[in-house]
């Protein structure tokens, strides 16, 4: 991590700041010391295929999806000169203009010099909470993707005489049929990067990330990031919900009336499900 600078020492917020991260990075390597055996394991282009690179400022973002992942994705853009303002850039834009690099793109030699060299970051959110986001977006909404890929084969799997209707479309998919998708260990089709696990698609055990943000700070642990790999001071993190922007963000009370539905031994399981997520990164049990 960039260290302060001794004008920044002085400052009580920049400090606690840095201290609250040097908190979570021993956090997570005591858990990855802990639990996963892997430290020595060889770096694959698959394990830093989420990662997202920035040479400009020499960053390296691992996006975790539903944790303000497109937001992220526009300020690495107008870091990198692709854009003046986070505000012109459109969601598409984001996600399918392929305008930022992504590391499983450069070769052995290029993935580890940028491994070694440059700031590594990612943002989390609480698992429960990141999981209700993303049923509400993927589920509640029209998909022309998740309803017919994902909804067809959960409906006819977990629906007890499910209409012709129901099982054409994939549409309306209950959060207790998500859920047991999700719990079943046959599931009818794989895991999608919106509900697995951080661990699995950052990999923190076998790379060391130098800076670790939560959504529930995002404003704060993002600006501070911001500040410490020097960009112009006039970039600050966009506040704008990208999708849905009428709809209310997914608080702790809103994932607590999704996760009410369940039975206790499904909450369990659920948490079971992102336990490693919990423990590493900090989150007490819902």
């Amino acid at each position: 991590l960039p260290t302060l600078t001794s004008e920044d020492k002085n400052n009580n917020k920049w400090k606690s700041l840095y201290q609250i991260q040097r908190e979570r990075k021993q956090i997570m390597r005591e858990t990855c010391s802990k639990y996963k055996s892997n430290n020595r394991r060889i770096i694959t282009p698959y394990h830093v295929s989420r990662i997202f690179v920035e040479d400009k400022y020499r960053v390296l973002y691992c996006e975790v999806p539903k944790a303000g992942c497109s937001n992220w994705k526009r300020v690495l853009m107008v870091l990198n000169g692709l854009a003046s303002s986070t505000k012109d850039i459109q969601h598409n834009t984001v996600h399918y203009g392929n305008y930022l690099k992504r590391l499983d793109g450069f070769d052995h030699k290029g993935i580890y010099h940028r491994l070694n060299t440059y700031t590594k970051m990612l943002f989390i959110r609480e698992p429960f909470e990141k999981l209700v986001s993303a049923f509400r977006d993927k589920f509640e909404h029209p998909n022309n993707y998740y309803h017919p890929v994902f909804g067809k084969a959960i409906i006819s799997r977990y629906r007890v005489n499910a209409t012709k209707e129901a099982l054409r479309t994939g549409s309306g998919v209950k959060f207790k049929e998500f859920i047991q998708y999700l719990l079943d260990v046959h599931r009818p089709v794989g895991m999608d990067i919106h509900w697995d696990h951080v661990n699995r698609l950052c990999s923190p055990c076998l790379i060391d990330y130098d800076f670790v943000g939560k959504f529930e700070s995002m404003e704060e642990d993002a600006n501070f990031f911001l500040h410490l790999i020097g960009a112009p001071q006039n970039l600050t993190f966009p506040k704008f919900k990208d999708r849905h922007s009428n709809e209310e963000r997914t608080t702790t009370k809103i994932t607590q009336q999704y996760f009410a539905q369940l039975s206790p031994s499904q909450r369990q399981r659920s948490y079971d499900f992102y336990y490693m997520d919990y423990l590493m990164f900090n989150y007490s049990k819902p």
